[in-house]
Parts: C-alpha cells; sequence; structure tokens
C-alpha cells in the first residue's frame, strides 16, 4: 500500500500555476513505519552514537574536538549550499584575526557564529528549546552576512518559494505556501514535544525531511535543517556535546539524498530515508569516535615530546595546551594567548617549532605564523 505523505494546494504565482505540497503531520501513518525493516541500521547507529558520545567522556578535554568539529560542520555545510572555502581558510581566519572580504568565508564564519548560539540556548537552564523561535534566532545569525541580508533573516517566508528551475511553474519542487505555513509549523512543534514511543534517532530523521520540506525560510533552510538534526539529538539526551554532524556524509552522497527525499514526497518511502539517514549517522558517529581517539593520541605523544625536548620553557608548555583550540598560531596570537611579550611569544613558538610540534605553516601572508600539524593532518579530510 503506498503512503500519502501530503496533498497538493493549487495557487498562481507570478501569473503560473503551481502546485505547493502540503506534508501531512508527523509520525507517518497509514501504514505506520515498518519499524522491523529498520531495526539493524538502528541498533548499528546508536551503537555508533554511543561511542562517540563514550569518546567524548574519555578524553581530557572534549573542547578540543569540539573547536575542530563544528568548525568543519560549518565548512562542510556551507560548501554543500555552493561555497569554495576550506577548513584551513577558516582557521587561518581566526588566527590572523583579519576581518575577511572573502564573501564564502563570511558565510562560513555566520554559520560557527549560528552553531554556537543554538547550543548555547540548549546548554543553558533559562537558555530555549529546540523550536520555531530557537530556530529562527539561529536563522537569523546564519544569514547576518552581505548575502544574506535580503532573504529575511530570522522571518518565515511570507512569499511563495521554490527548489529547482527558473520560476516556480518549472520547478522541480513546491514548498507550502506561506499562508500555511503557521499551521503547519505548529504541527512539527507539536512532533518534537509530544511524547512518542519512536526512537529519537528515527524521530530526528523524520523531523529532519519534514523540515526540509516545509522550507520555511527563504534561504538557509539546508544549513539549519542540518543544524536541527544535532540540536534534536541534544534535546532528546543521546549527545551532551556537538560532536556529530552529518554533513560530510550527505555531501558525500549528495545525489542520493535529494533522491531519498523526493522519494518521501512522491512515493511515501519514509524507510527508504530512514534507513539511509541511519547508515549516516553511524558511518559519522564511527569516523568522529575514531577521529577523537586519533586526535587524543596525538596529543599525549606531542606532549611527551614537548616536556622532554631541551629547549622546552614553561610559556612554550603553556602554550602547547592552548594549541588543539589555535592550531594555526603566530607571534601576535600567542602573545595574547600567553599575556607575555612579543619577544617571550616568539621564545616559546621556537620551542615547540624545535621539538618537532609546530612547523612553518605555508599559506600565511606576512609575519611568522606556525600550524600544529600533526594535529590538522587527520581534520583535513572533507577540506
Amino acid at each position: 500500500m503506498k503512503r500519502q505523505t501530503g496533498t497538493y494546494e493549487i495557487s498562481t504565482v507570478a501569473g503560473e500555476e503551481v502546485r505547493a505540497f502540503l506534508p501531512t503531520a508527523l509520525p507517518p501513518s497509514n501504514p505506520p513505519l515498518d519499524l522491523d525493516a529498520l531495526d539493524t541500521p538502528l541498533r548499528e547507529s546508536s551503537g555508533k552514537l554511543r561511542e562517540l558520545e563514550l569518546a567524548g567522556h574519555m578524553v581530557p578535554s572534549v573542547d578540543w574536538f569540539v573547536y575542530a568539529f563544528v568548525r568543519k560542520e560549518a565548512v562542510l555545510s556551507s560548501q554543500i549550499e555552493g561555497t569554495e572555502s576550506t577548513f584551513m581558510d577558516l582557521l587561518e581566519s581566526e588566527a590572523t584575526g583579519k576581518a575577511t572580504n572573502d564573501r564564502d568565508l563570511e558565510e562560513v564564519c555566520c554559520y560557527l557564529d549560528a552553531i554556537h548560539f543554538a547550543w548555547a540556548e540548549m546548554d543553558s537552564p533559562s537558555g530555549l528549546p529546540v523550536s520555531m523561535r530557537l530556530l529562527s534566532e539561529t536563522h537569523q545569525r546564519l544569514l547576518s552576512s552581505v548575502r544574506g541580508k535580503d532573504k529575511q533573516p530570522g522571518e518565515v517566508r511570507r512569499s511563495q518559494n521554490w527548489l529547482g528551475g527558473t520560476r516556480p511553474g518549472t520547478a522541480a519542487f513546491v514548498p507550502a505556501p506561506p499562508h500555511r505555513l503557521q499551521a503547519l509549523l505548529t504541527e512539527f512543534e507539536q512532533a518534537i514535544h509530544t511524547e512518542s514511543d519512536l526512537h529519537p534517532l528515527i524521530r530526528a530523521g523524520l523531523l529532519h525531511v519534514q523540515f526540509e520540506t516545509l522550507h520555511p525560510y527563504l534561504d538557509g533552510n539546508g544549513r539549519l535543517g542540518r543544524l536541527l538534526i544535532a540540536l534534536l539529538l541534544k534535546h532528546w539526551g543521546l549527545m551532551s556535546r556537538p560532536l556529530l554532524y552529518l554533513s560530510l556524509f550527505l555531501k558525500t552522497h549528495q545525489r542520493e539524498y535529494y533522491e531519498r527525499l523526493g522519494a518521501v514526497r512522491t512515493d511515501g518511502d519514509w524507510e527508504g530515508w530512514l534507513a539511509f539517514f541511519l547508515r549516516g549517522v553511524a558511518e559519522t558517529a564511527g569516523d568522529a569516535a575514531g577521529t577523537a581517539q586519533v586526535l587524543n593520541s596525538i596529543v599525549i605523544d606531542c606532549r611527551a615530546k614537548a616536556h622532554a625536548h631541551p629547549n622546552a620553557t614553561v610559556l612554550g608548555l603553556r602554550l602547547f595546551e592552548l594549541l588543539p583550540e589555535h592550531p594555526i598560531v603566530g607571534v601576535r596570537l600567542a602573545s595574547e594567548l600567553l599575556a607575555c611579550s612579543r619577544p617571550a611569544a616568539t621564545k616559546a613558538l621556537g620551542s615547540l617549532e624545535a621539538a618537532g610540534i609546530l612547523a612553518p605553516y605555508e599559506n600565511a601572508e606576512r609575519g611568522r605564523t606556525l600550524s600544529f600539524e600533526p594535529y590538522l593532518a587527520p581534520l583535513r579530510d572533507g577540506k
């Protein structure tokens, strides 16, 4: 039996007749989800997610990995939307402290700010829960760049949008018209906060599709919808720190991702989408747990080298402990981090370079800039 996942409302936009899709409320019914078909991928993804959470608790400073993983997500999620800035571009910009004129990099920085805001709200006892208000305030920060300022940052759209095609009449998909959004978004929020027997990973997969189907903003829906997954896992207690992001998996399997979303809308194939989504969670969580362990081993080995080297200095050892969150560092930044003079900072950098921990950073425009190369190497995958 083919499952109906929505209805169409015919309207006229810019003089053309369009069929806008109105999704049915979650969870899917008539027929209900075939949970038996999802049992194996659900057990695998749940297990890998627990491994990642455990890895985050076992390392001395989970902030080291949060720093890296959040920045990787900001870059990769933005790349899916067409930006070309890389992980190293972002780190270099932060290390120099210079304002960027690169619009791609500006968008990445806005997304990074949006991630930090949303997670801080959910971490705070007085902060916002997962809700349209939280998503709208996050959206405001996401679209605060030059490119996004004319796309109604922080506001649910008041006009019809569409996906694919040059105009509504030739679009591949037309989301719900704006006058229908309020009721549909209320249902969306209810699906988050209503008690359910479904596993939280299943619910997160369902809600991601529903958000992308509603496409409630003029721009930024893809990035916000991917961030929503992490926020939901935090909301339901499956992840205490922002260590799981699916953008690399979705970028690698971008064509299948869009096909799976389309199959939900046209054929009611929620099971096919959820199997794909759970595979992404399992692969991403497993890779992230492995990377966390590798990075922890690198820090331990390099710390031993720093302490054992005959040129070791107190300031150099203090600087080493800051490197995972400042893996590209120059004299100016080192001086600020250590609250010391530039000559003292230069000596601290030199002691770590002599120990083979820091190396000259090739892309530095000017001045002496070094990178924590052993730590950065495992993070470069996916650019």
